[in-house]
C-alpha cells in the first residue's frame, strides 16, 4: 500500500510578505525585527497632510498599505495632521508651504475622515483616527524645549537629507521644528496607544528615525520604522499627475468616470506594478495579468481601472463609469465613441460635464473656444493646435477650422453636445437654461 504523505499548508503570509511582493518597502529600520513583529498584532500610524481637502492618487501608497495592515489584523492609526499642518512639513519642497488657519486645517481633516473610511473600518476600535492638533497645539513652548527639544542634536537634524536641501533655499525656523514635533508625534502614541511603527514615504525616513530614537531616550524601548518608494511611472512622472494637475479622490473634483479614465490609460509597463500596490487583488491573479501583451493588455487596465474606482467611489460607481468607457451614445443620431454594440446601456451621467451660458450658444462659440471652456485644452491655443492637428471631434466629427462657430443646431434636444480630444479624452457640454 502506498503511503500518502499529508503536506503541511504553506505559513500564512505576513503584512511584511505582502508588503515585499507588492512593492510597498523601499527602507526599513531594522530588517530582521520588523518582519518578526509584524508577525503579531501591533499598532501603526501613517501621518497625512491636511493641508488639501481631500486626498488625491498620489496618496494612496500609505492609505492602502494601512489598509493591507488592518487586513492583516494588525490596528492602523490615521493621524490627520491638524498642529503639524500649522508648521508645515519642508520634506520633498523646494520652499515653504503656505501656512493656512486653524479654520482652514479644521476643515480639511473633516473632509478627509470621510475618505479614510472608504479604506478602513473605524468600528469598534478595529483603526482608530486621530488628530495630532488635540495634543501639540496644548503643549507649553519651555517645557517642550526641556523635554523633547533637548534629545536633540541640531547636527544631526542639519544632516537630514530633506533640512540639507532646504538649507540651499532657505529653511524657516517653524519648519526646522517640524522634525521635533513629528517625533513627539511618534512617542505621544507609542504611549497612549502602544503604537510601534511609523510607516510613510521616502522622504519621511529622517523624521521617523528622529521618533525612533526620542522613544529609546525617554521609554529605553524600541520602536520602528518603514518607508514607501515615490511611485513614478514609465516614462518617468510623478504618480498621480496628469496635464490638469492631480487625480483627486473627491468626485466632485475628479469624476468617478475620468478617475477610472486615468487608470485605463495607464503606461502599459506599469499595469502589473499598479495592479499590485492599488488593488487588493491576489496577486496570483496579479502575475497572470502581467503576463499579458499586446491588444490583450487592455483586459488587464480594465480590471485595474475598475477595481481602483471601485475601492475609491463604490461598485455601483464603477460599473457606470466602465460602461461609459465603453458605451454608446446617440445626440442627434450619432452613435458616439466606444467598442460595445447599441445595445450597451448608456450611463451619461457619469460623464465630465461643463455649463455653458446660453447666450453664448446663441450667438454662437468658437470651437477652440469650446474644447478651451470644457477643460480639454489649457489654453485656446493648446486647442488650436489640436484642432489644426486634427485631433478634435465635436459630436464625433471632426473639427477642421479652429474658429467654426458651434450654435445651439449642433446640440442635441437635452441641451448636451459631446466633445472629445484625441481618442480617450470625452467631455460633455451642456446648455445653461437659467442663464
Amino acid at each position: 500500500m502506498k503511503l500518502e504523505i499529508k503536506k503541511n499548508p504553506p505559513p500564512a503570509k505576513t503584512v511584511y510578505d505582502v508588503f515585499q511582493e507588492r512593492g510597498f518597502i523601499e527602507k526599513v529600520t531594522d530588517e530582521e525585527k520588523v518582519p518578526e513583529i509584524l508577525g503579531k498584532k501591533v499598532t501603526c500610524y501613517i501621518g497625512f497632510d491636511p493641508t488639501a481637502s481631500s486626498f488625491h492618487v498620489g496618496n494612496l501608497v500609505p492609505i492602502m498599505a494601512l489598509a493591507h495592515m488592518q487586513r492583516h489584523g494588525h490596528q492602523p492609526i490615521a493621524l490627520v495632521g491638524g498642529g503639524t499642518g500649522l508648521v508645515g512639513d519642508p520634506s520633498g519642497k523646494d520652499e515653504m508651504r503656505q501656512i493656512l488657519t486653524y479654520e482652514e486645517i479644521n476643515k480639511n481633516a473633516e473632509l478627509q475622515r470621510k475618505q479614510f473610511a472608504q479604506f478602513l473600518d473605524f468600528s469598534e476600535g478595529h483603526a482608530l483616527l486621530l488628530n495630532n492638533a488635540d495634543w501639540l497645539t496644548k503643549l507649553n513652548y519651555i517645557d517642550f524645549l526641556r523635554d523633547i527639544g533637548v534629545h536633540f542634536s541640531v547636527n544631526r537634524m542639519l544632516a537630514a537629507e530633506s533640512v540639507k536641501i532646504r538649507l540651499e533655499t532657505g529653511l524657516s525656523f517653524i519648519e526646522f521644528n517640524y522634525q521635533l514635533l513629528q517625533a513627539y508625534d511618534f512617542w505621544y502614541q507609542f504611549k497612549h496607544y502602544n503604537c510601534l511603527m511609523q510607516m510613510g514615504g521616502s522622504d519621511q525616513w529622517g523624521n521617523i528615525v528622529a521618533g525612533i530614537d526620542l522613544i529609546r531616550r525617554l521609554e529605553g524601548k524600541q520602536a520602528y520604522g518603514i518607508t514607501f518608494p515615490l511611485i513614478m511611472t514609465a516614462d518617468g512622472k510623478k504618480m498621480g499627475k496628469t496635464e490638469k494637475g492631480a487625480v483627486w479622490l473627491d468626485p466632485q473634483r475628479t469624476s468617478p468616470y475620468e478617475y477610472y479614465q486615468f487608470w485605463i490609460n495607464t503606461d502599459d509597463r506599469d499595469v502589473k506594478r499598479f495592479l499590485a500596490l492599488f488593488t487588493f487583488l491576489p496577486m496570483e491573479e496579479v502575475e497572470e495579468y502581467g503576463k499579458l501583451e499586446g491588444a490583450d493588455i487592455r483586459k488587464a487596465k480594465e480590471i485595474l481601472a475598475f477595481e481602483a474606482t471601485k475601492i475609491v467611489h463604490g461598485e455601483k460607481e464603477a460599473e457606470k463609469a466602465k460602461n461609459t468607457s465603453k458605451g454608446v451614445f446617440v445626440i442627434p443620431h450619432v452613435k458616439f465613441y466606444g467598442e460595445a454594440s447599441q445595445t450597451t446601456k448608456p450611463e451619461e451621467d457619469s460623464l465630465p460635464t461643463t455649463p455653458i451660458d446660453k447666450n453664448k450658444i446663441l450667438e454662437g462659440i468658437p470651437a477652440f473656444k469650446l474644447f478651451e471652456t470644457a477643460g480639454l485644452c489649457a489654453s485656446g491655443s493648446e486647442a488650436r493646435r489640436l484642432i489644426e492637428q486634427g485631433g478634435a471631434y465635436i459630436n464625433n466629427k471632426k473639427v477642421n477650422k479652429f474658429d467654426e462657430l458651434i450654435k445651439q443646431g449642433d446640440f442635441d434636444l437635452n441641451g448636451t453636445v459631446l466633445l472629445r480630444a484625441g481618442k480617450k479624452k470625452f467631455h460633455r457640454v451642456k446648455i445653461d437654461e437659467k442663464s
